[in-house]
């Protein structure tokens, strides 16, 4: 599964008479681009509920000053703030969607209130200011900047270039029906023995995370790779503990793209090596040079970076901590394969585990039993196809 750092140390959420921190502002700036999402706590007439009618000077000043960094350690739980649930949105018109089975053809109202069709996807110069800033600094990573300088991040986010096209994925060519098909491929032990390696590969698009191997396996997860989704972390760590399997940098497939999630600082940093081709010079990434784990050249148009806001968003609406759940904004007829199933004991938590057996390891910050109801309820509305093997949930 795709890691992602979660905040762990502090509990969900603040109670009444837990203190706050003086310095605490408990708004930001009124930014033109985010709007009130529909299921957000108290967000209507945002400025007007969390700040005093004489705190005009207040209201200026965020604009033109970075609130005081706040930290992790000054609270006793995990905040909850009136705008949470609040998002930048991107101001395009959702594409018409055409798919029999996708989440805007479904009858489940629960999953169609929960999606913001707009949601911004992508993080790029231009879309840090102070005022953002302000907003944002209040959540922890990967959802926010707490703990972090605006100066320093805000240097490397204007690396970030603006994608040339904010669709992700085109309708391919030669498409009957103007629909979009899509394979999610994680890593599960499911897959071993799956035989499913052509079925995955038919698919429009194949998405893998994170250890995305291929050679060897092609009978069982296919050999294609439309677009990569990973951290730096991620990344480094499987080209290292993978590389007896082939896996020594990120896919190369014609045409790919590759997907960055910024789970925090060291992402920042990798993206500026990666950007200006140059060595990593400070940090955990000391002397590792970025670009050359990638296609070369890398292409700017072929190269994203996900908003901490759309992964909040993902988190809060559908209660999940990996990224392929967020395939139900990017893509529309998805199929899923080797992610955690009722019956995953009986495999080994790894389809490349050839010799040894390994289990899936219950993290604290990783809540899997939640994360199955889910791909489970996602699957029964029609949303996904999650492979299952369901020969053997059958058997007595």
């Amino acid at each position: 599964m795709i890691y992602i750092v979660i905040w762990t140390n502090v509990p969900e959420t603040l109670h009444s008479g837990d203190k706050i921190p003086e310095e605490l502002p408990r708004t930001t700036a009124d930014v033109p681009l985010l709007n009130s999402s529909p299921r957000s706590r108290n967000t209507k007439g945002l400025l007007e509920n969390l700040v005093p009618s004489n705190a005009t000077k207040i209201k200026h000043l965020l604009h033109l000053t970075p609130i005081p960094i706040l930290y992790k350690k000054d609270f006793k739980k995990m905040p909850k703030w009136d705008f949470d649930d609040v998002y930048m949105r991107s101001g395009e018109a959702p594409r018409q969607q055409v798919c029999s089975k996708s989440l805007q053809n479904s009858k489940d109202r629960e999953l169609q209130d929960a999606v913001l069709w707009n949601i911004q996807l992508w993080f790029y110069k231009d879309l840090l200011n102070v005022s953002e800033w302000n907003r944002l600094a209040h959540f922890n990573n990967p959802f926010g900047f707490m703990e972090l300088n605006y100066t320093g991040i805000k240097r490397l986010v204007d690396l970030i270039p603006k994608p040339k096209n904010n669709q992700l994925l085109q309708v391919p060519n030669g498409s009957t029906d103007g629909c979009i098909r899509c394979a999610v491929v994680g890593a599960g032990g499911i897959l071993y023995g799956s035989k499913r390696g052509k079925e995955i590969d038919s698919h429009d698009y194949v998405f893998r995370v994170n250890g995305a191997v291929t050679k060897g396996f092609e009978e069982d997860v296919g050999n294609k790779t439309s677009v990569y989704v990973h951290t730096s972390f991620s990344l480094i760590q499987s080209s290292l503990i993978l590389r007896n399997y082939g896996f020594n940098r990120a896919p190369r497939d014609e045409g790919i793209k590759y997907v960055l999630i910024p789970e925090g600082l060291r992402d920042f940093v990798w993206l500026e090596g990666l950007l200006e081709r140059k060595r990593v010079t400070n940090d955990e990434y000391r002397g590792h040079r970025p670009h050359t784990y990638y296609s070369d050249p890398l292409r700017e148009d072929r190269f994203y970076v996900l908003h901490p806001d759309f992964l909040r968003y993902i988190r809060n609406r559908f209660d999940l901590q990996c990224f392929p759940s967020s395939m139900v904004n990017m893509t529309k007829e998805v199929d899923v394969y080797g992610f955690i199933t009722a019956n995953h004991s009986k495999y080994s938590n790894y389809y490349y585990d050839r010799n040894t057996k390994t289990s899936v390891v219950f993290y604290l910050n990783h809540d899997y039993n939640l994360e199955m109801k889910t791909w489970k309820k996602l699957h029964n509305a029609g949303i996904i196809n999650l492979y299952q093997r369901e020969e053997e949930l059958n058997q007595p």
